[in-house]
């Protein structure tokens, strides 16, 4: 049996949207194309934590409810986690809170946009240095992809190649190294479970001058940033 891929759960919706969408871990398995077999989940908001990261094909950081910036005892252990996984040369791909959490773990700063909150489907630009990169260098000049998160990465560290911006963020996709790489976009977000999530919280929304209502009518499908997950594991998990 080839080694697991390792899915490190930092969060999960609310128990309405997780019973009918599945939680983070699900979604991001049922996007790369995995079987439950092939995935091994750790849930360190819970205090799981993972093993030695040579015994992981490729590991995925889920996003979380949770904030980079509140220093929890599970998150700082999963930052040095992912500090001797990038020295053992680990394939990785951090996803909104993932995203910000690889930066924090290198050295990077994170901390609430000073744009608001950002939620719905945007337009990503990718810069030129996408063109020629092996993963992202499949990805369109603009294309949309789902939102949802107030922290973003403030200050890549000095190692982060910047590839994308958003309207919002202007740190949008990162290289952390040659084989590991984030979003603060959702690749593993359906068009159903955005709406969803903005249905359930039109109110909370609605008091941070949000309409959930508009953001949902611009709701679309993001295959390009979808197909992100797959073809990561294509190109970098460990055989």
């Amino acid at each position: 049996m080839p080694a697991p891929v390792l899915i490190i759960q930092t969060g999960d919706p609310n128990q309405t949207l997780k019973s009918s969408y599945g939680g983070y871990a699900q979604q991001i398995g049922c996007a790369a194309g995995l079987c439950s077999s092939e995935i091994q989940t750790v849930t360190v908001y819970e205090g799981e934590q993972p093993g030695c990261p040579s015994t992981y094909r490729a590991v995925f950081i889920t996003g979380s409810p949770a904030m980079v910036t509140d220093k929890e005892d599970w998150s700082e252990r999963t930052a040095e986690w992912i500090r001797d996984a990038a020295d053992m040369d680990t394939p990785m791909f951090g996803i909104c809170y993932g995203h910000q959490l690889l930066t924090y773990a290198f050295g990077g700063e994170v901390g609430y946009n000073p744009a608001g909150r950002a939620a719905g489907t945007m337009h990503v630009e990718t810069f030129d240095c996408c063109r020629k990169d092996e993963l992202f260098g499949v990805l369109p000049e603009q294309f949309p992809a789902h939102m949802l998160h107030m922290q973003s990465v403030l200050r890549p560290h000095k190692d982060a190649v910047v590839m994308a911006r958003s309207p919002m963020d202007p740190h949008h996709m990162i290289k952390h190294k040659h084989n590991v790489y984030s979003t603060q976009f959702h690749p593993e977000f359906s068009p159903a479970f955005v709406r969803a999530h903005l249905n359930y919280y039109a109110d909370v929304y609605r008091g941070c001058g949000i309409d959930a209502k508009a953001l949902c009518d611009k709701v679309s499908e993001t295959p390009q940033s979808t197909g992100l997950l797959r073809r990561f594991l294509e190109l970098y998990a460990r055989h």
